[in-house]
């Protein structure tokens, strides 16, 4: 009998050492982001959010009694060099979910990657193609361009302005948004006058800019990320066209002011997250709290201001931590956990996905703001 009990003893201490030593283990997340190249300013503020707050989380014990680590590789923002780099993440680094990336373009090029290796993706680009149809590894936090589109379209409609000139960037991102604008503008009986695109390093866009101005739009729509859209706005304050300029939420952040200059951006409007804005916003605003202290947390870390891009890995982040909070730590527990997620208060809005809605946002993810003075105001 005796001997009965130091067996079972020294099983239920194997099993209690077992327990122990899982729940001490290491979640490794992957990151894929454009830290350097034409796309920094997405990716460079995404790698420092997500380290930002795996240290956080770490500092307080970790996830579930498991210790965070982020794996994190620099794309450069070139598709072909994500493709291979998320194959390193899950096949050298063992990584359960990988973070980005940061580019629709590249996320695009991995989502096969994801797809075959049943290893969730969580993008921080906005091109609606990534999530529809949906895939059922793959989800995205920034808001879908149509979203963004329909934002500004409304806004438009409110101000009589029927006629609209495009201006999109021949890019991944450039490519969805004008595609949903044009779809939208047909629905909502607008018209479309003007059908002008650019390159990606295009660094002069007068002549474009010459035959909008010809045709007399009610409101010029431009469509990419930056430098593109702050050449743009220089170029329109040049040649002394006084008509609205509309940009997209690719250019949501001072990064944009500071690049087209403040007295050429003054006046130009786009949709953007409530962090550009959130201390205009009441104080009863259910993202208000969480956009105040990821500001000044950031600030403290970094010595300068959050940005919305910053938020779409933050997003990421609190996706990936509620799931493997609730559901557990590998790639198939995170997935449905992401999937499952509702109501989660986080930068770019509130999540509420499903099998069939892998961003899981609305139009209240945005708000109408415009340049004045220098910085951002809300447009009431």
């Amino acid at each position: 009998m005796k001997k009965i009990f130091a067996v079972c003893g020294m099983v239920c201490t194997l099993l209690m050492y077992a327990t122990m030593s899982f729940a001490s283990g290491t979640v490794k997340i992957g990151a894929l982001f454009a830290v350097t190249g034409p796309a920094s300013f997405l990716g460079e503020p995404e790698k420092k959010t997500l380290e930002l707050l795996v240290k956080e989380a770490n500092d307080k014990g970790g996830i579930n009694g498991m210790k965070l680590e982020a794996v994190i590789y620099d794309t450069t923002g070139d598709a072909t060099k994500a493709v291979q780099l998320a194959t390193k993440l899950i096949k050298d680094d063992k990584v359960s979910i990988i973070i980005g990336p940061s580019t629709t373009g590249e996320s695009m090029a991995v989502i096969p990657v994801a797809e075959k290796e049943r290893i969730p993706l969580i993008s921080c680009a906005a091109g609606i193609k990534i999530t529809e149809p949906a895939k059922h590894w793959v989800f995205k936090t920034p808001a879908n361009d149509h979203v963004a589109a329909e934002k500004i379209l409304n806004y438009m409609a409110k101000h009589k302005q029927k006629s609209i000139a495009l201006l999109t960037v021949t890019d991944g991102f450039g490519a969805s948004g004008r595609e949903q604008i044009k779809s939208l503008a047909k629905q909502k009986g607008f018209a479309i006058v003007a059908d002008e695109v650019y390159g990606p390093k295009d660094t002069d866009m007068t002549s474009q800019l010459t035959k909008i101005r010809g045709i007399k739009p009610d409101a010029i729509i431009c469509w990419g990320t930056n430098p593109g859209p702050a050449v743009i706005t220089k170029n329109v304050k040049q040649l002394g066209i006084k008509t609205p300029l509309y940009m997209s939420h690719g250019v949501a952040s001072k990064k944009f002011i500071e690049l087209a200059g403040a007295d050429s951006a003054e006046g130009v409007m786009l949709p953007a997250g409530k962090l550009a804005v959130y201390d205009m916003l009441p104080k009863n605003d259910p993202q208000y709290k969480l956009l105040k202290e990821y500001d000044l947390a950031y600030k403290k870390a970094y010595g300068t201001e959050a940005s919305t891009f910053g938020g779409y890995a933050y997003d990421a982040w609190m996706l990936t931590s509620a799931a493997i909070k609730k559901s557990g730590a590998t790639p198939e527990k995170i997935r449905n956990g992401i999937e499952q997620t509702q109501k989660l208060v986080s930068i770019s809005g509130i999540f509420n996905m499903s099998a069939r809605d892998h961003n899981g946002l609305d139009l209240s993810a945005f708000e109408m703001v415009k340049v004045s003075n220098g910085d951002w105001a809300l447009i009431k």
